[in-house]
């Protein structure tokens, strides 16, 4: 599969589902083009054209792709690709799903009736490391002890500091995060821990939950979010295609 940039049309590929399916109902895809379908024995690839083999990351690009997946999503099954798939033609998507149908196949069986929600939970405080010093008797007379009598702290002292705060952050984010997936387990297929986008943020969760069961999974969620204190943010979004739960390498 080719990504080099080339003046020949290629085929973007946005999922892949079970199954044959129509292409009349499909949403339109990147730059408005019509989704067409690539079936091979039991998975199908959704795929439209693109103009060469390259396509930039830009915003409407992407906000396209999500719309595409979000539409399919909310109709059934699908393994998602990553932004940026494009392959040489009908032949070369038909030489995937021959090479790979078998493991989607076995994705799509596991993931039948499954969406991602995604949740954030992030400290919002004027002054991180002083909410900390405010929180945590050890950081805070340590704080103390290093600028006792207004002097300015060695920077071996302030390495010292840091590393302790480093260790509560890491602690509290480890209890915190346990209190959570505790709270949502009842209702929860899988969870995953992404990596954190900022010091602020607490968690960053993937969670695979049963479409049925979305409901439960929610007021667990709201339920457990009432044993934090307006300190906290929660950013809790989805149904999502379950990106964090597939394996698409190729």
């Amino acid at each position: 599969m080719s990504k080099a940039t080339m003046n020949r049309s290629g085929r973007y590929i946005y999922a892949i589902v079970s199954g044959k399916i129509s292409s009349r109902n499909l949403p339109k895809g990147i730059k408005g083009q019509s989704l067409s379908a690539v079936t091979v024995g039991a998975v199908t690839a959704l795929v439209s054209d693109v103009a060469n083999k390259k396509i930039r990351p830009e915003r409407r690009n992407l906000a396209a792709h999500q719309n595409v997946l979000k539409e399919l999503v909310s109709a059934g099954t699908v393994l998602p690709m990553r932004f940026g798939v494009i392959a040489d033609g009908d032949r070369a998507v038909e030489k995937l799903l021959r090479e790979h149908g078998e493991r989607f196949a076995r994705q799509l069986v596991h993931l039948e009736g499954k969406v991602e929600m995604g949740l954030r939970v992030s400290l919002d405080v004027p002054n991180i490391f002083e909410f900390f010093v405010n929180n945590h008797t050890e950081l805070r007379s340590e704080r103390d002890r290093f600028i006792k009598g207004n002097q300015e702290p060695s920077h071996e002292d302030k390495i010292a500091l840091g590393r302790l705060f480093d260790r509560i952050l890491t602690e509290t984010r480890e209890i915190l995060t346990m209190r959570i997936e505790e709270a949502l387990a009842p209702h929860l297929v899988e969870v995953l821990r992404n990596a954190y986008r900022s010091e602020r943020e607490i968690m960053n969760l993937a969670c695979l939950v049963e479409r049925k069961a979305l409901q439960e999974f929610e007021s667990a969620l709201f339920e457990a979010a009432n044993l934090f204190d307006n300190n906290y943010t929660f950013d809790y979004n989805g149904p999502w295609a379950p990106h964090n739960f597939v394996e698409m390498e190729f």
